[in-house]
């Protein structure tokens, strides 16, 4: 096993760890990027086959390059996002080493130590930006352990034919639950299970359109209207082809597990062949556990992007709390930029206090 040395690590190479690896190289900063995946375009080489982005192309770039728009001009597809990830790395000149698992971070001196399946880093600044379609999230039900059929998170979700002619709960109310439902009732008999009515957005309303709503109402401060939520249901093609057929329907959720289906609030029992749970996920911050900073939620106390209670500590891209939309590909630019600035303070504070 061999030992690095660099000014910043960042632990994870999909779109958020690549922006901030952006304005790295803009600073001029020593930095590598770690990344558990044999290729590159992080968390969308796991995405279901038609999966599409719900803004264009120019709404949903990473900082310095747009993303080149398709010859139709439509809403780029899942394959399009990995070419443009992949030749984003390759434009900036990124120092991406993959695969390469981090397994745990340790304080070290004034920095931290990364042990990995492929060494040691010690690095004076710490970037997490991992996301977390690594950690699926699915609620627990009474009598789920004795259920016979298929359970499928959408993580793990790649197309529709294998639930072909099958008994389908489809359990969540986000865009990812719309548009699976949309795409696996075509061949399967689906019932739609979400904890409240799902809000669907105007049909000219698109990522595009709501990421610039949700910004306007968010620098108005607190007491704006509460913005549109990037989990408000976009009415993609997809999702309207759904709707002429009558299937955008949507019951609460189930009681418990039977073995062979599930039961219902008033006691009713069906049969059910599969679950597909479109839930989300939990950050996947496991290998911080040494650190002590991890909550019961998986998060880590912020301010910001900055560790609270670490210096020297950031998280890029895993929702609000690590700053507004910094999970999208169009708002993890601005975390990242503010994220490098901050990392440039500290390193000259971390310089002035060494002998």
């Amino acid at each position: 096993m061999a030992d690095f040395t660099t000014d910043v690590l960042v632990i994870g190479a999909g779109q958020s760890g690549l922006a901030v690896g952006y304005y790295l190289r803009r600073a001029g900063l020593s930095f590598e990027l770690l990344d558990d995946q044999p290729h590159p375009g992080g968390a969308w080489s796991h995405g279901w086959n038609s999966l599409r982005l719900f803004s264009p192309a120019d709404a949903s770039s990473l900082p310095g390059w747009l993303m080149p728009r398709s010859a139709d001009n439509r809403f780029p597809t899942r394959d399009a996002v990995l070419d443009y990830l992949t030749q984003y790395e390759r434009r900036y000149e990124l120092p991406v080493r993959r695969p390469v698992r981090v397994e745990a971070v340790r304080r070290s001196g004034v920095g931290f130590a990364v042990q990995t399946d492929a060494g040691t880093w010690q690095a004076r600044a710490v970037v997490c930006a991992t996301g977390s379609w690594s950690n699926p999230y699915v609620p627990a039900y009474p009598g789920q352990a004795e259920f016979a059929g298929l359970q499928l998170h959408s993580a793990q979700y790649r197309e529709a034919a294998p639930l072909a002619g099958q008994r389908v709960l489809v359990v969540g109310g986000g865009n990812s639950g719309a548009q699976l439902l949309a795409e696996v009732s075509q061949v399967a008999h689906t019932t739609w299970v979400t904890e409240t009515e799902p809000r669907f957005l105007p049909d000219d309303v698109d990522g595009r359109v709501l990421f610039t709503q949700a910004t306007q109402r968010y620098h108005a401060g607190p007491e704006a209207a509460p913005p549109p939520t990037l989990g408000d249901v976009v009415m993609v093609d997809s999702v309207k082809e759904a709707r002429r057929r009558g299937v955008l329907r949507s019951v609460r959720p189930f009681a418990r597990f039977t073995p062979t289906g599930v039961a219902w609030a008033d006691g009713r029992e069906e049969p059910v062949d599969a679950v597909l749970w479109c839930t989300g996920f939990r950050p996947a911050l496991g290998f911080l556990a040494d650190l002590g900073v991890l909550q019961p939620n998986s998060r880590v106390a912020t301010t910001g992007t900055q560790a609270t209670a670490l210096p020297g500590l950031w998280l890029v891209g895993y929702g609000s709390w690590t700053g507004f939309a910094s999970a999208t590909l169009i708002g993890v630019g601005r975390s990242a930029r503010a994220t490098v600035g901050e990392i440039k303070i500290f390193l000259v504070s971390v310089d002035l206090q060494s002998p």
